[in-house]
C-alpha cells in the first residue's frame, strides 16, 4: 500500500555526477566506436532514443565511459520549452559502440546501501511531480539549466524493494516491446529504401540488362519491367522509355496554417495542432489544441504524408507518416498529398531518399540555426519518373512494407500511451501490480 510508503529525499539516495567537456575538434561525421551521449538522446517524456550519434576521436579521461543499464539524466535543455530537461533514461546495449559521458548529462550514482534500485529510479525520474520540481527550479531564458543540487531536493514516497523490482519490470517490459517495434520499423524502412536506391537512383537492373547479366535478384518476368539501355535527360542518363519530374509535380504541398490562428488552447477542447514536436514524439501534454472552425485543407488524419520543411536542417526536416488521431496542421509542414493514389509508395521513399539534399538545402539558407526548403525548391528539384509498370510493381514491393510500418507505430503509440498512463499511477502507489500487470496482458493480446 502507498500508505506504508516512506517519503525520502532523493539526495538521500543518489548522487549526480557532471559529464566531462570532451573537445569539440575530435568530434567526427564518419562513425567510431565512441559515441557522445548528449540532450538529444533523450525523448521527451524520458528514455534513450538512438540516430542522434555524435561521434568522437579523441583521448578519453578515466571514468567518463557509462555502461549498460546506467542511468543518466538531462542537465541543459537547449529548446525553450525545456521538453527532456531533468529526464531520465537508461544507457543501452549497442554491439560497438562505446558510450561517453558527455557534458550537460549527469550519471545518477546510487549511494551504498541505499534502499532504492536504478531502474526504479528510472521511472521516478520520468514521473510528473520531478519534472515538475525540475522545470520550476530550472534557471536560463533561452537555455534551461538544473543542477545535482535541484535534482536531488526532490522529496517522494519510496516502495519497498521488491516492489520498486516489480514497478520497473513492468514500465519495462512496455518500453521493450516499443524498442522492439521501432528496431523492426528501421529493418523494414532500410528494406524499402534499399529497393528504392537500387531501381531508381543506381538503376542496377537496367545496368545488368545493358551488359547482358540477369539483374541481381530478380526473375525473367521482373526483370522484363525494366528498359535495358538508356537515353539523355536534363539529369544526365536516364532509363530509356522513362521520363523525369520535379518533386513538386509528384504531389499537392499543403502548408499549415499560422500558429495563432488557431487559437490556442491548453484544455484539450478541439483538435491538437501539430507542430514539428508533434511529429516527433506524438501528442503529449505539451500540445496546444484548438476548437475554432479553420478550412478543411489544414485538417489531417491518420496516415496522411507530413513533411516538415523548416528549423534545424540535421534534426527537424523529415518525412513522416502521421499515425495518430484527426488534427490541425501548424505551418513549417506540408500535408503531402500524392497526384495519384497509387504513386504514394515512390511519393513517400522518394522524399525520404531525398532527406541529405533537402538539408543541404536549408542549410545554404540557414539563419540563427533554422534553415527551410521552400516551394520554389521543390520546383527545382527533379527526379527520375518511371515506366507505369515499374510504378506499379514498385509499388506492390513496397506499400505492404509501408503498411506493416504503420501498424507497428501505431501498436508503438498504443504501448506509448499505456506506459504513461501506468507511470505515474505506479509511482504515487494509486495503482497496484496486479492490475497494472492485467493491462499490460490485455494490451499484448
Amino acid at each position: 500500500m502507498s500508505s506504508e510508503w516512506k517519503e525520502v529525499l532523493l539526495g538521500d539516495l543518489i548522487s549526480v555526477k557532471h559529464g566531462f567537456a570532451f573537445k569539440s575538434e575530435y568530434f567526427c561525421d564518419e562513425p567510431t566506436p565512441y559515441q557522445l551521449v548528449t540532450p538529444g538522446n533523450f525523448a521527451i517524456g524520458g528514455g534513450f532514443q538512438l540516430g542522434k550519434a555524435k561521434y568522437y576521436s579523441g583521448p578519453v579521461p578515466d571514468g567518463y565511459i557509462l555502461h549498460k543499464d546506467n542511468v543518466v539524466v538531462t542537465m541543459t535543455d537547449l529548446s525553450r520549452a525545456a521538453d527532456t530537461l531533468g529526464y531520465a533514461a537508461v544507457i543501452p546495449k549497442t554491439e560497438g559502440t562505446v558510450w561517453l559521458h558527455n557534458q550537460r548529462v549527469g550519471l545518477v550514482e546510487v549511494n551504498p546501501n541505499a534502499p532504492v534500485i536504478s531502474s526504479y529510479l528510472h521511472y521516478m525520474m520520468r514521473s510528473r511531480d520531478y519534472r515538475h520540481q525540475v522545470v520550476s527550479s530550472a534557471t536560463g531564458s533561452t537555455v534551461k539549466h538544473t543542477a545535482p543540487s535541484r535534482i536531488c531536493e526532490f522529496k517522494f514516497k519510496l516502495p519497498s524493494v521488491p516492489e520498486q523490482a516489480g514497478i520497473a519490470a513492468t514500465l519495462r517490459a512496455l518500453d521493450e516491446r516499443i524498442s522492439l517495434l521501432r528496431e523492426t520499423n528501421a529493418t523494414l524502412e532500410a528494406i524499402a529504401q534499399a529497393l528504392f536506391k537500387s531501381w531508381f537512383v543506381d538503376f542496377e537492373p537496367v545496368r545488368a540488362k545493358q551488359e547482358g547479366r540477369e539483374p541481381e535478384g530478380m526473375d525473367a518476368d521482373t526483370a522484363a519491367l525494366f528498359p535495358d539501355s538508356f537515353e539523355e535527360s536534363e539529369l544526365g542518363l536516364v532509363p530509356k522509355g522513362w521520363s523525369t519530374c520535379s518533386i513538386y509535380d509528384l504531389a499537392s504541398y499543403i502548408n499549415g496554417a499560422a500558429y495563432k490562428a488557431f487559437e490556442p488552447n491548453s484544455e484539450g477542447r478541439g483538435y491538437p495542432i501539430i507542430k514539428i514536436a508533434e511529429l516527433k514524439s506524438g501528442v503529449t501534454s505539451q500540445t496546444a489544441y484548438s476548437d475554432v472552425v479553420m478550412p478543411e485543407k489544414y485538417f489531417i488524419d491518420t496516415g496522411e504524408i507530413l513533411f516538415s520543411w523548416s528549423g534545424n536542417p540535421d534534426t527537424s526536416l523529415d518525412t513522416f507518416v502521421w499515425h495518430h488521431g484527426p488534427a490541425w496542421l501548424n505551418q513549417h509542414i506540408f500535408r503531402v498529398i500524392p497526384i495519384a493514389d497509387d504513386e504514394r509508395s515512390f511519393v513517400l521513399q522518394t522524399l525520404k531518399h531525398l532527406r541529405p539534399v533537402f538539408a543541404e538545402l536549408a542549410r545554404n539558407k540557414q539563419t540563427t540555426g533554422l534553415g527551410h526548403v521552400t516551394v520554389a525548391d521543390l520546383k527545382r528539384l527533379h527526379v527520375v519518373r518511371p515506366s507505369k509498370v515499374a510504378f506499379d510493381f514498385f509499388s506492390s514491393k513496397v506499400s505492404p512494407v509501408h503498411a506493416r510500418i504503420f501498424e507497428n507505430q501505431m501498436q508503438a503509440q498504443t504501448f506509448s500511451t499505456l506506459r504513461d498512463t501506468l507511470l505515474p499511477r505506479l509511482i504515487s502507489g494509486q495503482l497496484r501490480l496486479p492490475e497494472a500487470e492485467a493491462m499490460l496482458k490485455e494490451a499484448a493480446a
